[in-house]
């Protein structure tokens, strides 16, 4: 079965209860920040369930406050924060996904990250914990597990590998049985304790 078949559900079809109200909100997104916008896949032209925009990284938190704040988008709830490792470049997708309480919408947004020429390293992603306080643990999870860096991030460090860990295991080019033991507790950071 592919995704852009209607599927019978308790809360009905997305495509049939939104799909107007999302052409109108990708129109405006398009106007305000038609430079910024990358490209749009709209369902069903595409195999996704919601519209996705991919939007320049120097205009990530100028379109989530928008699509937070704005009426008629109200997209209040930051519902996830994830990254993809395509295995080409653009290397790295990092992905908001976005839902309106009020309303009942989703809408995914995602920005491209590439390597940085002639360096051993990526670009940077702006923080958006300034919109969302709950993206602290989001990007520091981005960042442990894809080794994207948030700029702005008000404490970026791991959160789930020992501090001592080496690489990036949810990379593609992180070996599968990349095995790291370490037969010592890690020590305390001092200034952690201080909660």
């Amino acid at each position: 079965m592919d995704i852009r078949q209607p599927i019978p559900t308790n809360g009905g079809d997305w495509i049939t209860k939104f799909g107007e109200t999302w052409k109108k909100q990708v129109d405006q997104v398009r106007d305000k920040f038609t430079v910024l916008l990358e490209e749009v896949r709209m369902p069903p032209d595409y195999c996704t369930d919601v519209p996705i925009l991919y939007v320049k990284k120097e205009a990530i938190v100028e379109l989530l406050i928008f699509l937070k704040e704005t009426p008629g988008f109200e997209y209040d709830f930051l519902a996830d924060m994830t990254a993809t490792d395509e295995g080409v470049e653009p290397r790295f997708e990092v992905v908001y996904n976005l839902f309106s309480t009020q309303h009942r919408w989703r809408i995914r947004v995602k920005l491209r990250v590439s390597r940085v020429p002639h360096a051993d390293d990526f670009e940077e992603v702006p923080t958006v914990v300034s919109v969302w306080r709950g993206a602290n643990w989001a990007e520091r999870e981005i960042y442990d597990m894809f080794g994207i860096k948030f700029k702005g991030h008000p404490n970026l460090r791991r959160i789930l590998m020992d501090q001592r860990w080496v690489g990036h295991p949810l990379r593609k080019d992180y070996p599968i049985k990349g095995y790291q033991i370490f037969t010592d507790a890690e020590a305390v950071d001092p200034s952690l304790l201080d909660l």
